[in-house]
């Protein structure tokens, strides 16, 4: 498949640098999001995570609705909302809300992991597993919320009614690759740090879909980490934030974006290191040349309809100049 044939998108998590305030992150995302609207993205997606003080997306319907005010075209969305932890009516009125406020710009991305640890996940939602073996009933109930026929309905999302809000399914696993086929819905993949089932759930995914009022044939999007720049050894270098942000999740010891530093030593080994690749088998680092040899490498093995694409690099510039060169591969 021709790159010019796959859509490309953007999967940010506001994420805070050693040196910046939360204000500061914002406005470094909505500058990101403005920036990359004239690059050819398709959407602007963000996480919800919880307790985690080097991601600033936690109230996710908030940050969508502050990145949509600021920017004109884009598709902004979420990417997504872990919907154990909240209500499905709760969920519908507020992105029935920002469909009304942006028109035809806003996607509701689904997945049902907590975003965050155990403990946590229970001062969210103490009954929250009950919600997660719901999840496909629960993906209804939010799709009947946003029917315009629901007037014989005891419980309604007013707001929400009529409002077009295409769904996706977010999945690291093969469980929610047959929850999307069943409801003809779009599924993404969080290949970008779970790769290990992509293909399998692509697969799954594709073999059961039934066709739906939103999907006729099936759609999938997968996750890819991208830090390109001019040359290797630069992308090498500010590629160090990222694989020290993994650690200190693989570890639990979740720190702030830190700055970059020479790709050598300990940081090389960790990144060669097999427990590290089995999470970010595609974190396609280097230059132009790189990047678009294993972007093309990818897309020929897994067939995707749409690219969703992670960075996590410390300095806004960088970020912004490796989603450029991306957009640029995409485009050659």
């Amino acid at each position: 498949m021709s790159l010019k044939k796959v859509k490309y998108s953007i999967l940010e998590l506001a994420p805070v640098q050693l040196d910046k305030s939360i204000p500061e992150v914002f406005e470094s995302t909505l500058k990101l999001a403005q920036e990359v609207e004239s690059f050819g993205y398709s959407r602007f997606w963000l996480a919800e995570h919880h307790n985690m003080k080097s991601i600033a997306s936690a109230a996710t319907p908030v940050l969508i609705g502050h990145i949509a005010q600021g920017t004109t075209k884009i598709r902004v969305g979420s990417g997504g909302i872990m919907l154990p932890n909240h209500s499905p009516l709760i969920v519908a009125e507020q992105f029935g809300t920002l469909g009304h406020l942006y028109p035809n710009r806003i996607d509701l991305g689904l997945g049902r992991a907590p975003g965050t640890d155990q403990v946590t996940a229970h001062a969210i939602r103490s009954d929250r597993m009950q919600s997660v073996h719901r999840f496909p009933d629960e993906i209804q109930k939010i799709q009947s919320f946003f029917s315009s026929d629901n007037e014989d309905q005891a419980v309604r999302a007013y707001v929400a009614e009529g409002v077009e809000m295409p769904l996706y399914i977010l999945g690291s696993s093969t469980d929610s690759a047959h929850v999307a086929a069943a409801l003809g819905l779009p599924y993404v993949f969080a290949s970008h740090f779970a790769p290990n089932q992509l293909m399998q759930a692509l697969a799954i995914y594709r073999s059961e879909f039934k066709p739906s009022n939103q999907l006729k044939e099936p759609y999938a999007i997968a996750g890819i980490n991208v830090i390109a720049a001019d040359t290797e050894k630069e992308a090498k270098r500010i590629s160090t934030s990222m694989i020290r942000m993994a650690v200190s999740v693989m570890t639990g010891k979740i720190d702030y974006v830190q700055p970059p530093t020479d790709f050598d030593g300990e940081l090389k080994e960790i990144f060669e290191h097999p427990a590290f690749q089995s999470k970010f088998k595609y974190a396609f680092i280097g230059d132009k040349d790189q990047v678009k040899a294993k972007t093309e490498q990818f897309i020929a093995e897994t067939g995707v309809d749409e690219l969703i694409v992670a960075t996590q690099i410390y300095d806004s510039e960088d970020r912004i100049k490796s989603y450029k060169l991306f957009s640029e591969i995409m485009n050659s």
